[in-house]
């Protein structure tokens, strides 16, 4: 796994061992990051369930201001940490060691993020959370894109009565992205 563009490109990427993530492939972070990328420059990034933190890095490297990464699982942690190093990005990067509810509700108050992106574990209705949990928060405004990386059986047809609108849905052979904003 590499910076696939920007000022980190083609730097290397360490990844979490084992089973507990899922990185995001160059092709589908290539894809991704070409919808996302005319709202990146000077934004401000969240990261939720970050793993690696090749998604928030990535931002970084093309322009976004600020990234912050919400991680709990202590290997990815240090990973995330890691690779913040190598890239030298970490100076406009924060990293919460906390699960990703306890995050949201610790930002609270703060300004809205131009860019919410998530991939939590599938199959655990964690989208569902994460979004009632963004409802009516400080994070989100009428700017906010959000991004959700969820696998292809994934239900969002809750999202409206939240206050979120799916504005796009890209499919992959195993999951998909969507991407909304608030209503």
């Amino acid at each position: 796994m590499r910076v696939i563009a920007g000022t980190a490109k083609r730097l290397p990427l360490k990844t979490v061992p084992g089973m507990d993530t899922r990185p995001t492939t160059d092709r589908i972070k290539e894809t991704l990051f070409n919808v996302i990328a005319p709202s990146l420059v000077d934004s401000r990034f969240l990261d939720l369930f970050s793993g690696s933190g090749a998604i928030g890095i990535e931002a970084l490297s093309r322009g976004a201001a600020q990234a912050v990464f919400v991680e709990n699982n202590r290997r990815a942690l240090a990973c995330i940490q890691e690779n913040l190093l190598f890239t030298g990005l970490s100076k406009r990067a924060r990293v919460l060691p906390m699960d990703v509810l306890a995050g949201i509700r610790s930002l609270n108050g703060q300004p809205a993020f131009t860019v919410i992106f998530m991939d939590p574990p599938y199959g655990k209705e964690y989208e569902k959370q994460v979004l009632q949990a963004l409802k009516g928060s400080s994070l989100v405004d009428a700017d906010t894109l959000l991004v959700i990386e969820a696998s292809l059986e994934t239900d969002f047809s809750y999202m409206e009565s939240l206050g979120f609108q799916m504005i796009k849905e890209k499919r992959y052979k195993t999951n998909k992205h969507i991407f909304a904003e608030q209503v």
